[in-house]
């Protein structure tokens, strides 16, 4: 059984092909507009849209881009009764799965919807009964559902990814998964991060060197890509190899062969690449810090790993499992987090992302005295003010206030002239300040004279 939302502003067709799909084994979703799908996805994702093209407002293509940019990997079928051969052209070339002209064969649908389905894009909320590949990222989110969906696609190949991301969202985490998923996944996974190491030892770290190449190499080393060899290599914060160091991985990566510092023949090698950057390389390109010739072998295919702050659902999920984990490490039994203290946790900022996440939680962890963690020490943990949510009624009467505030400011606590540029009479105005408990007087900066 497949999930499928089904979008059509004919609310009698809606019904007709939601009982044909549904009777065909398949869980179907409905909306009558453009806007209404949207919404649909963003509470949950299906494996396939079956969308009318003409739709009130956005229509079926606006739709169908709207979701490609979103979800690349989510197939679209369009329907339409106004079908000509150059907008079957048009949407398969913009990458609509298939195109069907209204009056349509039941089972020509039918077949359309199960090739669709036959893709090999894994499916996000598909249960494959084989997620050990992806276990160690926990997550609940759309947009990490997506993405695991196309690291998932992209590991059955050899190409090399470059994985993008602020820093603590867990880059050689998801590199791991990709190699876990990968044909290598017996073969071993070898992680260096290129900014961590000297310039003058991460060319010996990366390809090896021989036995008194240079002062201090007293043995053999066979270096990472060797170590490596059958398996994945991935390179950490590649954006801060040294340029140096970028023309002679260009090399290894066209020959597919190291040779080791001092050595006089190539050591051939069959290695998957890897990297990951929290760097901007576009501008890192223009600035010429970095190769373009390596970038575009590097970035084959590229996946971005959203911030905390873009996948805040998953802040509850993250900081429970963490608290599992470290609760038994520090050899307390702890419950949970009181309800304000897991709003602090999904309202706060997190610059550091899940690695800030995971350092809050253990601190509190260490802190503790009672099973349920308490508001404060969350807060004490954070170290930076949370977003703080109101509600639309406290929302306004702040503004009202600070407004009041700045008016009176500006005019030295002349309620006359705050009235005439709030374009309000006096007596409403003085209401207003009485309803905030302010006074004019309150704002003047010498007292009044007397006549």
């Amino acid at each position: 059984m497949a999930n499928l939302l089904l979008v059509d502003d004919d609310p009698d067709l809606l019904k007709l092909l939601s009982m044909r799909l549904s009777a065909a084994g398949h869980r179907v979703i409905s909306a009558e507009s453009a806007e209404a799908a949207l919404t649909q996805l963003a509470l949950e994702r299906p494996q396939l849209v079956v969308s009318d093209v003409r739709l009130p407002g956005r229509d079926g293509l606006a739709l169908f881009d709207e979701i490609r940019a979103r979800h690349p990997t989510l197939p679209v079928i369009l329907l339409t009764a106004h079908g000509t051969i150059p907008d079957a052209v048009d949407a398969t070339a913009r990458g609509v799965f298939s195109y069907l002209t209204k009056p349509f064969d039941g089972k020509a649908l039918l077949d359309k919807v199960n090739q669709a389905l036959a893709l090999p894009a894994p499916q996000p909320h598909a249960q494959t009964g084989d997620e050990d590949w992806r276990a160690a990222i926990v997550s609940c989110s759309n947009s990490m559902a997506d993405l695991l969906a196309e690291a998932k696609m992209v590991a059955a190949s050899d190409a090399s990814v470059l994985v993008s991301g602020p820093s603590g969202s867990g880059k050689e985490l998801l590199a791991h998964a990709i190699h876990r998923a990968s044909p290598r996944a017996a073969r071993p996974f070898v992680a260096v991060n290129c900014g961590a190491i000297p310039e003058a030892l991460l060319e010996s770290e990366l390809f090896g060197h021989v036995k008194g190449s240079f002062t201090g190499a007293v043995d053999n080393y066979r270096g990472l890509f060797v170590t490596a060899d059958g398996g994945t290599l991935f390179l950490d914060e590649i954006g801060d190899m040294p340029p140096a160091l970028q023309v002679k991985l260009l090399r290894v990566l066209q020959e597919r062969s190291v040779r080791p510092v001092g050595a006089s023949q190539p050591v051939p090698v069959d290695v998957r690449i890897l990297s990951a950057t929290h760097r901007d390389l576009d501008s890192a390109m223009a600035d010429g810090q970095f190769r373009e010739d390596l970038y575009y072998r590097l970035n084959v295919v590229s996946l971005r790993l959203p911030t905390l702050g873009e996948r805040r659902e998953d802040i509850p999920l993250l900081a429970n499992h963490f608290l599992a984990r470290l609760s038994a490490k520090y050899g307390k039994r702890l419950n949970g987090f009181a309800p304000d203290a897991m709003k602090a946790l999904t309202t706060a900022s997190w610059p550091g992302n899940v690695r800030q996440l995971h350092n809050v939680v253990e601190q509190v962890c260490a802190l503790t005295t009672t099973p349920l963690i308490a508001l404060a020490l969350v807060q004490r943990a954070l170290r930076v003010p949370a977003v703080e949510v109101l509600s639309y009624a406290q929302a306004r009467e702040r503004f009202e206030r600070d407004y009041l505030v700045g008016l009176l400011k500006l005019t030295d606590g002349n309620a006359a002239d705050a009235a005439r540029l709030a374009e309000r009479n006096r007596t409403e105005f003085y209401r207003l300040l009485q309803k905030h408990g302010l006074t004019a007087g309150q704002f003047r900066t010498e007292p009044p004279v007397a006549d």
